[in-house]
């Protein structure tokens, strides 16, 4: 830009013209998420290396009443990141350093631009452990994982990253600098703005560092996969496997939509004529994890299974987990658009629930893949469409609001762990209520009282 206007330039002096993109080429990179259909430039993109850049950011933002969106490498599935009209997007990727590993309390300190990998990696150099692992944690960020509260196919067992956030740094709209947590494992001083700010999607602060609980390291894990002729056999085994006191580090399923795009992508030799397979995990002690595996094994069998593929080694386990791994990637090869979805039911639920989507599909004539976490309900029913068709995107509209209500009927959640966003804000007051969308509403007006992170995200 050869002549920028008054605030770009104060944005390049804040962290570098070379930090700032404005030219329309450039900021088409950030004017969608992972989030298909969605779009909507921003005025510019803004690159901040460290906590008092984004102060700064957001002081000037503030003062010019306009909207700032937080972006880490831009995988959400919400259009969480989407940008508003005239935004500033705040990407955080050059902030990703860990700062800290501390053994001594199991806990690690980092910035938000780091990947999810690349903690787990740290982690387990310091013979720990961080258990959150999201389908996208190869490019996704931990702030990102933070601000959605995002969950993995680890989450029965272990929980989502909720459970792993022991304190935040967050710059608030005025660019006021607050910490909220610590390393103290029991910590019961005030209110606890800490989960305030974990699945917040960026409306309430900007996140520049996180400090997470780590665990030791499981000594032993063994991995299976079973295959059943109807999707009831399967959640019967997940119900049996939970009421005989078994939790597993990872219960998820594919319907045979979904394990025949696997197979064609991945190639990891899944049987092809079965409706349903499970893939478990068992970690921990050596001997437990002997038993645990026979006692799944056994279970399996008793609910009529076809087989059983028991991992040898880690290379084959490894293997496996790419069946459920790469649902999405070989989902999305089928059709020119695919909307990944989530909605989560409790676990009695489950069977019902994903009989329901079938049906959905067939009545609005809809071809749809299901697959997700049936260790703790959370089902991820993904269209296979053409957002060119109009028409056809109606349909696929009309089937998810049919989805989510009954969601909501079975007791479940519009969310389990992909965030509320822009996709899924007209389904929020039906499941929260007036008294809690009230409350949010409040909570949002104190914290920004300028309405500049975020706008127009999980409610306007």
């Amino acid at each position: 830009m050869s002549n920028p206007s008054p605030w770009i330039r104060q944005l390049q002096e804040i962290v570098g013209s070379e930090q700032v993109l404005t030219r329309r080429e450039d900021l088409l990179a950030y004017a969608y998420d992972g989030t298909p259909a969605l779009l909507q430039e921003p005025a510019a993109v803004v690159f901040p290396a460290n906590t008092g850049q984004v102060q700064e950011i957001l002081r000037l933002a503030n003062t010019l009443r306009r909207p700032v969106v937080t972006r880490g490498s831009g995988t959400g599935l919400s259009g969480g990141s989407l940008p508003a009209p005239g935004a500033i997007v705040l990407c955080t990727l050059r902030m990703d350093r860990i700062l800290e590993v501390d053994p001594a309390n199991l806990t690690l300190l980092t910035e938000p631009g780091a990947t999810t990998v690349t903690i787990a990696e740290a982690a387990s150099k310091a013979g720990l452990f961080y258990p959150p692992d999201p389908g996208s944690m190869r490019i996704s960020t931990i702030g990102g994982n933070v601000a959605e509260n995002s969950g993995g196919l680890r989450g029965l067992k272990y929980g989502i990253t909720r459970n792993y956030v022991m304190g935040l740094e967050v710059v608030l709209p005025t660019g006021e600098l607050l910490w909220c947590g610590n390393k103290c494992v029991k910590d019961v001083a005030g209110y606890s703005l800490r989960d305030l700010f974990i699945g917040s999607e960026g409306t309430l602060g900007i996140l520049t560092k996180v400090l997470l609980k780590l665990i030791p390291a499981p000594a032993s894990k063994r991995t299976l996969v079973a295959t059943f002729g109807a999707m009831d056999q399967a959640a019967q085994t997940v119900s049996d496997i939970i009421a005989a006191r078994i939790i597993p580090c990872t219960l998820e399923f594919l319907d045979r939509t979904t394990i025949h795009c696997v197979e064609d992508y991945a190639h990891v030799g899944l049987p092809l004529d079965c409706e349903a397979l499970l893939l478990m995990e068992s970690d921990g002690h050596p001997a437990v994890v002997a038993e645990e595996v026979a006692r799944m094994e056994a279970i399996a069998r008793q609910n009529g299974c076809l087989g059983i593929r028991v991992a040898r080694d880690d290379a084959e386990a490894a293997q496996l987990a790419t069946a459920r791994r790469s649902a999405f990637s070989a989902l999305a090869r089928v059709a020119p658009t695919t909307i990944l979805e989530d909605a989560t039911v409790p676990r009695s639920e489950l069977a019902r629930m994903i009989r329901f989507v079938a049906d959905v599909a067939r009545r609005h004539k809809l071809r749809i893949g299901t697959f997700g976490h049936m260790g703790d309900g959370n089902l991820h029913p993904t269209f296979l469409t053409d957002e060119r068709n109009h028409e056809e995107m109606h349909r696929v509209e009309l089937a998810f609001r049919e989805i989510f209500e009954e969601a909501i009927r079975l007791g479940g959640t519009i969310t389990g762990e992909h965030g509320v966003g822009v996709a899924k804000k007209a389904f929020l007051p039906q499941f929260a209520g007036d008294a809690q969308m009230r409350v949010m509403r409040e909570l949002r007006r104190v914290l920004d009282p300028a309405g500049i992170l975020n706008p127009g995200k999980m409610f306007d």
